[in-house]
This record gives structure tokens, sequence and C-alpha cells, in this order.
């Protein structure tokens, strides 16, 4: 572990109060502290580490660094402000690097937070997920030739269509030899279905996304026991300036049972959509009796519904094909292996692990669902339900990623839509206009009266919901906002998920200091470019002002040059659509290159520019792309949360 430098941190939360430190020193009774296997199991065949701890970007500069946790040591006595189980797991997670995993698979790991896999054929390599970023997987590719085998990669695998599992797709393999057909990229689903969801979810609500993404994965916050620990699932994600990639697959699985030979192993795929993600695959490998269950089985509960915004999954299907696993390979296979986290080694130990996770998900489901037949609101069926003792003690159970209380109402969500059942949360006033109500009726100082006595009681939960009414009616209310704060802070440190934690420490963060500013977008210039031309479209229609639109009538045909398709686009009513062909109606035609035609349809008004440069071709009235722009919307990527 590289040695930290001492630096002035840019923000001072403050420190946990008797009563949180009661709470989770009462939390260390629970949780069964006692088994150490995963700090073993974490560590095993160590090949090399990664290189003084960090991840450089061809700049030079670090773009994820292990000694920002340098906290961690196996012997570091848990801070008060830190649960013990999330103080344990990141304990575990804290060290990184190339690990073999049994002959002839390998993982980088804690590098990024998402593996590289390796597995090592007889004349090439099948890298199965890229992690997250150019630089962590070229980092991994590189300590795999040097220390393991200098074999050409002969495929790659995406599991499934989540940014962390293919945007290091540049650093593994070169886009001409997957364009010659040298190298194929399978995954899951068609590849329009792949292409849609792995592009559409990161780009389509993508500053929404990052934005909240922001608060979930503690981006804005510092690294240590007071603000950022770990991900819980991952020791964390890299810092700005780190290269987002991607490149479509050219071989689709659609079918469970469908294999491929390549290298001299075999891959069997199981078929999981509507899980974890979208579209999403097992991978079993019978000569070295090896399985994957991609993000459907973890070191942890996942998410049934994100806290960053994404589509609803459905937890009957993590069961279901977990299930359909056990039954293909459960007496077979010998090492699980995930994207996240370490392996599992043993028959007995992966049927274990995949039935506890399968079982973890059922009952989440079902009762749920159970809860929800009697009448409860989602709310009420996630305060009361809980995993019972035999799952909640299996640390790989733990909620290191979802919880039980978020993915109950997530499955509510999924089987029962937006409404909770209760009339009054069909057509609430909104939040600005309630607050004041609530202010008018109770008074301000009531109010902070009533918030500073739940927090000295420790009843963090009501101070931030009755000062939530004052700081909305009143934003410059700095006391209000202060106090607010400190029961999001208090609320964040004896929290055990590592998202729940993220999410109310940026909070008080923010409500102390303001907005900080974003350092991360997944909507990169290479997934931008990589959209298939109806997500492109649709892009470009959630752009649309649609009030400020509503007299605007104009047509626009685009013919992007490279892949010889033309598109005409047409706005009417408030609303932006889009076919593929042209149309003799167009106002204005466009021609080019798809890179220079994204920026056009994007950002209109930069098209005549781009004509007088020669980048594209402008033919008829250039003043129907000033009248695009002047309804076309900019999205402020650093939006207010904690304030109106």
């Amino acid at each position: 572990m590289p040695v930290q430098e001492v630096v002035e941190m840019s923000y001072r939360p403050k420190e946990a109060t008797p009563a949180t430190a009661a709470v989770n020193k009462a939390g260390e009774a629970f949780y069964p502290l006692d088994d150490r296997h995963d700090f073993h199991d974490a560590r095993v065949n160590l090949i090399a580490p990664i290189p003084n701890g960090q991840v450089l970007n061809d700049d030079g500069v670090v773009v994820f660094d292990l000694g920002d946790f340098a906290y961690l040591t196996d012997d570091a006595p848990r801070p008060d402000t830190v649960d013990a189980s999330l103080w344990r797991t990141s304990q575990v997670i804290h060290e990184g690097g190339l690990y073999k995993v049994v002959d002839r698979i390998y993982q980088v790991r804690n590098n990024d937070i998402a593996n590289l896999t390796i597995v090592e054929g007889d004349d090439g390599l099948i890298v199965i997920d890229c992690s997250t970023s150019v630089e962590a997987a070229a980092q991994g590719m590189k300590l795999f030739r040097d220390h393991v085998a200098d074999k050409p990669v002969a495929a790659v695998i995406y599991t499934h269509t989540h940014v962390d599992h293919y945007g290091g797709v540049k650093g593994v393999v070169d886009p001409a030899d997957v364009a010659s057909g040298k190298v194929p990229i399978i995954a899951p689903g068609t590849i329009a279905s792949f292409d849609k969801f792995a592009i559409g979810e990161n780009v389509i609500a993508g500053n929404a996304m990052s934005r909240r993404a922001q608060y979930a994965f503690g981006n804005l916050l510092d690294r240590e026991p007071h603000q950022f620990v770990t991900l819980g699932a991952g020791i964390g994600n890299g810092k700005h300036g780190m290269t987002i990639s991607y490149i479509s697959p050219t071989d689709p699985i659609t079918q469970t049972g469908q294999t491929r030979t390549i290298a001299g192993l075999t891959f069997e795929f199981l078929y999981a959509p509507d899980t974890e993600a979208p579209e999403e695959m097992h991978i079993w490998i019978p000569e070295l009796k090896a399985l994957t269950c991609a993000e459907n089985a973890n070191h942890c509960l996942h998410n049934i519904q994100t806290l960053r915004g994404a589509r609803t999954r459905d937890a009957r299907n993590f069961a279901r094909y977990l299930d359909e696993t056990l039954e293909r390979w459960g007496d077979q296979a010998e090492v699980h292996y995930g994207p996240h986290s370490w392996p599992v080694w043993g028959n007995d130990n992966i049927v274990q692990f995949l039935e506890d996770q399968r079982d973890m998900y059922k009952y989440i489901h079902d009762q749920s669902l159970r809860l929800a037949n009697k009448g409860y609101t989602p709310l009420e069926a996630a305060e009361v339900i809980a995993l019972p003792d035999q799952l909640a003690h299996k640390w790989y159970n733990r909620q290191y990623h979802g919880t039980v209380h978020h993915d109950v109402r997530g499955v509510f969500t999924k089987e029962l839509g937006m409404w909770d059942g209760d009339p009054v949360s069909l057509h609430p006033h909104i939040p600005v206009e309630s607050a004041k109500r609530y202010v008018d009726l109770i008074g301000a100082e009531a109010i902070l009266t009533e918030g500073q006595r739940a927090f000295d009681e420790g009843d963090y939960r009501w101070a931030a919901e009755i000062l939530h009414k004052l700081v909305f009616a009143q934003p410059d209310n700095q006391q209000a906002k202060n106090l607010q704060a400190d029961a999001y802070e208090q609320m964040g440190y004896q929290t055990e998920a590592p998202q729940w934690r993220g999410i109310f420490l940026t909070a008080a963060r923010e409500l102390r200091e303001g907005v900080v500013e974003a350092v991360f977008s997944t909507a990169s210039p290479d997934t931008i470019l990589a959209m298939p031309l109806d997500v492109l479209f649709d892009f470009a229609g959630v752009h649309l002002i649609g009030d400020k639109a509503v007299d605007t009538d104009l047509r626009i045909d685009f013919h992007f040059t490279d892949t010889n398709e033309a598109w005409t686009m047409w706005v009417k009513r408030g609303v932006l659509n889009a076919r593929l062909g042209t149309s003799p109606d167009a106002g204005a035609a466009v021609s080019g290159p798809k890179a220079a035609l994204v920026g056009v349809v994007l950002k209109p008004a930069t098209g005549p520019h781009l004509a007088d440069q020669g980048n594209i071709r402008l033919d008829g009235d250039a003043s129907v792309l000033t009248q695009l722009a002047a309804v076309m919307d900019d999205f402020d990527p650093n939006f207010n949360i904690v304030t109106p």
C-alpha cells in the first residue's frame, strides 16, 4: 500500500453523537464479526499488486488511487462514524491487484469499482467484463501480460448493460480488431437491444442519473472515515479524468443453452433478461467447472430499484434465474467468480451461496407482495420486512448495494406502480408549496425548536423530516439547513448501506456549503457517438422545451454519410419526432459523418458554423436550425437536490 500524503481536507464534518456511537457499538453484537473467512478469500492467490496503488491516464494524471483508502488497514479500529458491517467489508476490499482464481482464470480487482476477468485459452484471452475505464482495463491487461501470459485477446464478453462492465473495452481490445471480425464481442440480447439499454440508460436520463449518482456513490465526499469509506460492493469509483469507452457487441446471446468455443474452451450461456440489468447472462465454462452469475449473485444484496435511477428490476427473476443456474450447473461448479468482489470456491459453498442469494430476493419479493395484498403501503411494508436471521447473518447478503428497505419499495414500484394507494399522495402539493403551508401553520421558530429537540434525543429521521419543511419554505435559512445537515450526517454515520451513507452525507455537505460541482458523467463522448440513431433522436427529444415549442413547425433531414442512413426529424405541437427516410417538406437538409451530425442534432445552433468549416453540408434554409436551437434546453449537471 503506498504512503498517503497528508492533505488538508476540503470539508470538515462533525463527530458522531453519543447516540450514534451507541447505535454503531450495538451493531457489533448483531453482526458475525468473528467470521473472518472473507479476509482470506479476498486476498488469496495474489500474483501482483496494483503498481504504486494507482491508475494513471495518458497524461500521467492519477485517476484512481488506493492510497486514498489508507485508513482501511485490517487492524484499524472502527470509528464511531461508521457502521460495524460497512467498516468490516471495507477492510476486506481495501487491497487490490492481479489474482489467480483457478487455473486459467484471473481477475484484476480493486483498481476500479468492477473486476476485469481474464480467461486464458489455448491461444488467446477471453476477457469477461472490462471495468469502468479504459485506464483501469489497460492496466489490468498489462498486469496479466507481464505476470502470466502475453497472448492476444480472442474475445470480449459483456455480462450485462452497465457502464462499469463495458466502459473499459478500448483498454482491452483495438476497435479495428472488432470491426474486422477478428475479435468478437459477445453480449446478452440482440445487438440493438444491448446498445439501447447500455447507452440509453446512461444518456437519455443521464444528467439526472449522474447527479443522483454523485450523491449515492459519494463522489462529492472526501475519502476518510467521516465521509466516503467505500462503496461496499467495490472499493470506489475513479477520479475525474478517466475515459469511458464503448464498442457495440457483435455476437448476441438471445437464448439459454447457446454455446461458443473460444481458444479451446467452451462457454455456455444462460440468458437472464430483466434481472439486475435489462440484458444480462450467466456463463458456464465446463472444462474449468467455472461459473459466473454476473451481478445476479454478489457478495451483497443488490438493488431492485437503484437510487441513482434506472429501470426497476424484477426480484422474482433474480430468484428464478439463480434457481435455473443451480439446476443446470449446481452439482458441477467448483468456482463462482463475479464482476465485483472475490470468488467463491468449492461446490458446497457455491450451492449455499446461490441458494442464499436466491432466497434473499425471493423473500423480499414475496413478503412485499404479501403485505401489499394486506393493504400495506410501500413505506409501511419496508418498515416491517426484515430478512430472517438464516439469510441476514450471511455476509454476502448484507446491504452493501441495495437495502431491504428500498428494495421492498422497489418491488411495490415494479408490481403496483408509482402510487402508494393512499389518496392523499395522489395529487399532493409540490414540496415547496407544502412546506410554506406547514411553516405558516406551525411557525419557523417552532419547527426549529422541534428539530433541535428531535436531534438532541437522537430522533434524526424526524429531525430531518420536520426541518425539510422549513428548508424548502425558507431556503436561505442557514440555521435550519445546518440543523438538518446535522441530522442527515448522523443518519449517514448509522447506516450500513454505502449508498444511503453517500446520500445523507452529501446532503449534509451541500446544506452547509451549497452545491458541489460534479466531476463525472456517464454520458461520455464515446457513448454518445455509439448511440443508435433512434436513441440519438430520442435524446434530442428530451431536450425540446415542449411549452416553448408548441407553435414551432419545422422539419430537417439528416444524411449520415458514414453509415449511409437518412432520417427526417420534425417538431410540431411541442413534440420532436424522427423516422427513417427523407421528406420533401424538409426546410433544411444536413449531411455529414455521424460524429459531426450528433453535434448538430443536439446543438443545432452549431450547424452553420460546422458547415462553414466544411465538416458538414447544409442545404436549404439555415434559419431552421436557429429556430430549433431556440426551443432546445440545456441541462445543468449541478441542479439542486437538498434545496428548491
